[in-house]
Formats: C-alpha cells, structure tokens, sequence
C-alpha cells in the first residue's frame, strides 16, 4: 500500500472510530449508542453472596497441578498467586495504561488501530457483532510499540515500551509454566505437542497484550463494559485493577459470578484453543465485563497461542473410541478468521461429532 493509502486508510478507520469511541469524561449522560436495553445482556442473573468462588491456587504448592486440572474441568478459570511476576511491575503496567487513556481522545486517535491491524487503540474486536457500543476503550500490543507509543507521547514514551516488554516476557514465562500444568494434569507431556520445543518453549508463539479502560458511568445498569465472549487462546492472562468489573459463567452454570480482585492473584481462562486440544475437557470459560458508578477500572490481559501455521487439534492421547475426536485440525490464524466471522459460532462449527456441547450462549444456541 502506498503511504497515500496508508493516509487513506488511517483517515477512514479514524472516521470510523468517531463513531463507536467517546469521550467518556466529557458525558453527563449515556448516549444511545452506548445504551443497552436490560434483556439484551443475556439471560442469566447475577449471583452474589455465594461462598463458592473461583479457585485460588498457590503455584508453589505440591498440589498445584491437580488443583488446576479440577478448576479446568469444572470452571474453565482459576486464579494463580505465587505465580513470580512482581506486584512493582504490575503496578507500572497498571500506571502506564491509566497514563495512556487520561490522553485526550485527538492524541489517543493518533494511535488508532488500521482496519486490518491488530495494534494500537481502538474498541474491541467483538463489538461488530453487538447492535450497541460498550462502555469501554482499548490499546492492543501484538508487536514492537515503538510506532504507536511515539504518537501517543513523541518525546516520552521509552518508559511505556520499556514496561510493556517486560510484562509481555513475564508473561509469557507464566503462560508457557501455566500451560504444561494445566495438560500435565492430564497426562500430557512434551512429548505429545509437535510444536513444542525441546525444553517445552513454543517456539515462534503468538501472542498479546490488551489493556482496557473501563471509565465509571453515571448508570452502569444500562451499560455493558464488555459482552460475553470466550476467548480465541490457548490460555490467556488477567489482570484487573482494585475495582470489581469481570464476571463469568462457571462450567454447567446459569448465573454470571463476579471474581473480585485478589492481591497479588492473576486470573487464568481456558481459551478456545485449550478446550480444542483437551478434546473437550476443559471448557473455555465465557465472561464479560460489567462497569462501575463512581470508579474507574483498568485490566490486562495477555493473549497466548501457538505459532499461526500450527494446526491445532485434539491431543491423540485423549483419543479413544471411548472418546472420539470432537474437533477438526485447524490453524489459530484459520481459527481467528473464523471466529471474526462466526463470533460464537466459531468454535462449534469445527465440531466433528454431533454430542451437545455444554455451555448455551445469550443468543440460546449451542456454544
């Protein structure tokens, strides 16, 4: 593309932000566009007050692995502490991300993500498939910041590449250890994964980084902050702000469980990618994000995959004629494409067998 259409495009997708992005200091009130009827979230209630929460679990206990393979099969979510990323760091990532969105929205747009990107700011991918715009903006690193950090602050901007870096290794490490106890749980080793190195790295592995803003809203009940989604992944990462926001459906559930934040804990999801290779046994857990009156929340989430020309399936190991194989070999990049088209359809159009999957998504179809 020339740097003419390069220009063209920028313009294009900026306009177009214009459209789904808003100034969310500058609202006494909520605009239409952002406004969500209360039978369009879904059609679970909300629990509170339960003493069944998501796991907490302690990587530096013996039982560690069997703690998580139980929280796979039965939440598809677990939280993790003692899990060797620094709170110094994590509170610098927090800080930087809470630097970017205080921006004014004319330099945040400078950083505004291309049409067919997959870096810089913008709103979440999801949101073409949702007749209302949520109550929320996001900045997503897929590789070097450098470009979109030196719009955002021409002559500042070493601290933020600086700190991202560092968190997006961290992570990774976290992810890799997370991965392996998750299937060594079930009997898998590195012998079973191809695309495995020989210490158990992934070499070539994709992944990301996105941080959302979740500004306070005049009536959170009349908004969404993000709409219920499972995640593309193998695993993927949280970290949330001191404020409430993140709410999931357990596995076999009907009523969405808030997970507050835990000091010091990050909150681990199965991915689509994960349920595919456990053939099924561990459910990717769907979730969303809900908002707050008076304070405002920030989150982090690290996106983990394979390399994009790996074709992911079913571990063989886990296929018997006892348990047949449930999905089709594919690509995450294929995966991806399917998804930005399918949206919650993705994942059970690569089914092979006919059984009814277990979670039922707010549009009441199989998911």
């Amino acid at each position: 593309m020339t740097s003419k259409g390069l220009a063209d495009a920028f313009r294009a997708h900026t306009l177009n932000l214009h459209h789904k992005i808003v100034d969310f200091n500058a609202l006494n009130s909520i605009p239409e566009s952002h406004a969500w009827k209360p039978q369009g979230f879904d059609h679970y209630p909300t629990r509170g007050g339960d003493p069944e929460a998501v796991p907490i679990i302690d990587l530096t206990e013996e039982n560690a692995p069997e703690l998580i393979g139980h929280a796979c099969k039965k939440w598809g979510v677990f939280q993790v502490i003692n899990h060797n990323i620094s709170k110094s760091l994590l509170d610098d990532v927090e800080m930087e991300g809470k630097r970017l969105f205080s921006l004014p929205m004319d330099q945040k747009l400078k950083a505004a993500r291309l049409p067919n990107g997959v870096s810089g700011y913008g709103v979440v991918r999801i949101s073409r498939f949702f007749p209302k715009c949520m109550w929320s903006e996001g900045f997503t690193i897929a590789d070097s910041m450098v470009e979109h950090a030196s719009q955002l602050w021409p002559n500042n901007y070493q601290k933020f590449c600086d700190t991202i870096e560092e968190c997006k290794k961290e992570m990774n490490n976290l992810a890799h250890r997370l991965m392996w106890l998750m299937l060594g749980s079930l009997g898998i080793t590195q012998k079973d994964i191809e695309w495995a190195g020989p210490n158990g790295k992934v070499e070539g592995g994709d992944d990301a980084l996105q941080m959302n803003s979740y500004p306070a809203c005049p009536d959170p009940d009349r908004v969404m902050g993000l709409a219920a989604h499972t995640d593309s992944t193998i695993l993927s990462i949280i970290h949330q702000s001191n404020t409430s926001g993140l709410q999931l459906i357990r596995e076999g559930g009907s009523v969405w469980i808030t997970v507050p934040p835990h000091p010091g804990a990050l909150v681990i999801h199965v991915g689509d990618l994960m349920h595919i290779l456990s053939n099924g046994l561990y459910p990717s857990v769907l979730h969303r994000a809900i908002v707050n009156r008076t304070q405002h929340r920030l989150s982090v989430a690290y996106f983990f995959g394979p390399p994009v020309s790996v074709k992911v399936s079913p571990i063989k190991k886990l296929v018997d004629e006892c348990h047949p194989q449930l999905y089709r070999p594919i690509t995450w990049s294929e995966y991806l494409g399917i998804k930005s088209e399918l949206f919650d359809k993705g994942l059970p159009s690569l089914r092979l067998c006919s059984s009814q999957s277990r979670f039922t998504d707010v549009n009441g179809d199989d998911y």
